[in-house]
This record gives C-alpha cells, structure tokens and sequence, in this order.
C-alpha cells in the first residue's frame, strides 16, 4: 500500500523508490504483484508518466485512510510521555516557513532529535491526507470544516515600498494614489491583489495593478526590497525591514485586514505524538504574539 500511495504521489516509480529506499525495478515488481493479488489494474504506466486507473483512484483514498490509521495506532503505543520518532511533514507557505518557522527549528530538533522533518513549501492550500502531511500552517480565515485548527495568532499586514522607489515615484498619500504606482501582485491568489483599506470614511478596496506577478511572496518581498514597486506584505515578514530603514510603511493612517493564522492537522481520533509535540511548541513559541509583529 505504501509502495502504491507513494507511487501515485510522486508520479513515477524511479521518485517513489528514492522516497522509499527501493530500486524503480522493485517498485514496478511490487505493484504488479498487488494487482495481480487484487485482479484489478491500478495504474496506467507509459514512458513518462504514472497515472491511476478508475479502480486506483478509489482504492489509493481507501489505503492513505488505512496507513493514517495504522501510524496512528502505532503513535498512540508510544503514548505522549516518550520521545517523538519518525518523520513529521509540515506544510506551510513560504514565507512563514522562511521568517517564523526555520528560525525555531534547530531549538525543536534540539528537543527531540529522533524526529525527522519534512517541510513542504506551497503558497496553496493543499489535502492533507492525500498529500501524507501531518501538520500544515494556513494564513486566512479555514475554509475546510474536515479539519481541526488551532489558532496561533494574526499578524497585519503592511503596504509599503522601497526608499529608492519613493524617491523615484514619489510616496502614495490616500489609496486611490496607488493606481498611479507599480503594485506587485500574487498569481495564486486573486483576493491578496485585492487591497483594503479602513478609514474615517470608511473601507475602500483598490484593485491593485502593476508589471510584476509571481506565485511566491517570498521573491515578491525580494522584489519590493530591490525597489520594484509596492507590496502588501505581513508584519512578520516586513517590521524588521522597517525598522532598518531598508522599507517605508505606507498609508499608516489606515487600517488594513489582519491574516488569521493556524495550525491545522486532519481530525483524527488519536492525534500523533510527534503532532501533539510539534503543535505545543509552536503555541508556546508563538501564540498570539504574531499579532504584534
């Protein structure tokens, strides 16, 4: 089952055997035999991909449901007293990876060193049981019910621009001004292209255009350091830049949305220990102080 998941997971033999230590050949030979023992066919093969059948579909749901449930059976023998093993997979965005997370890591590796773990990095939201992941960290508000959330915190988010492009396209003073600017903007996400503003006259929304898209914050943070144009950015990722005089925060009198963040992992009935470790110690180290940043 596991040589199985991992297969459609990863789209070919040869990346399902490096995950698991195994050979392509032997992959291919475990597979056959499980269709051999099931009398079904359960992936179509070709030179280049690996994909699966109608049978493979509905029987890969049912073994990523089986082996969550066999490791979790095995994690609850250990109980919570003892040390965590194994790998723990962490899905999170980017730049909370990069400015909230890595920087705590070695002090949690510390703490249990018999831990693996496996970050996954994407700007979108994604299964977390098909995808195999334990733990994921999602910005906004939860939108799927399946799963149990914890909330760490908010952080504000933040417009603001390079010295050098101020000084070059001069400093945006109400929010309609920023039509006139080089806005940089996301391609995964429409609604963060969507800015909005609250102040004595009420809320006002500015569809935000420019020259630059890219489909990660952390090149677009980049992009504003350089003096590429404005960006709306979380205070985590910005307030240190702010504070070195390397970015100016623009429209202060403005009130502009906080970002939810949580910790979300799928609603089991018995939460992993490793899962339990890692979600305490990131309330511990964070909490509702993200907010504040």
């Amino acid at each position: 089952m596991q040589v199985f998941v991992e297969s459609v997971r990863r789209g070919s033999f040869s990346a399902a055997g490096r995950y698991l230590g195994l050979s392509p050949s032997a992959v291919s030979k475990l597979l056959s035999r499980l269709e051999t023992r099931l009398g079904v066919r359960l992936l179509n093969r070709s030179t280049r991909t690996l994909s699966p059948t109608e049978g493979g579909r509905a029987y890969f749901v049912r073994c990523v449901e089986i082996l969550a449930e066999i490791e979790s059976a095995e994690d609850s023998l250990t109980g919570f007293g003892h040390v965590p093993v194994g790998t723990l997979r962490i899905n999170s965005t980017p730049g909370f990876a990069k400015h909230q997370l890595l920087p705590l890591m070695p002090e949690f590796q510390g703490l249990y060193p018999e831990l693996n773990l496996e970050f996954q990095l994407t700007g979108q939201a994604v299964d977390l049981i098909a995808e195999n992941v334990d733990l994921a960290i999602r910005l906004g508000k939860l939108k799927d019910m399946s799963l149990v959330g914890r909330k760490l915190g908010e952080s504000r988010r933040i417009v603001c621009a390079s010295p050098s492009y101020l000084k070059k396209h001069g400093n945006p003073l109400t929010p309609s001004d920023l039509n006139d600017h080089n806005c940089l903007r996301l391609s995964t996400n429409e609604v963060f292209n969507r800015w909005s503003f609250t102040g004595t006259r009420g809320t006002e929304i500015v569809e935000v255009k420019g020259n630059f898209v890219t489909d990660n914050v952390d090149v677009l943070h980049e992009y504003v350091q350089l003096g590429g144009g404005i960006g709306r950015l979380s205070a985590f990722m910005v307030a240190r830049d702010i504070a070195r005089g390397q970015l100016v925060q623009l429209l202060p009198d403005y009130e502009i949305e906080q970002q939810q963040i949580h910790a979300v992992y799928p609603h089991r009935k018995h939460m992993p220990a490793k899962v339990k470790v890692f979600l305490d110690f990131l309330i511990d180290k964070l909490g509702s102080g993200i907010m504040h940043q």
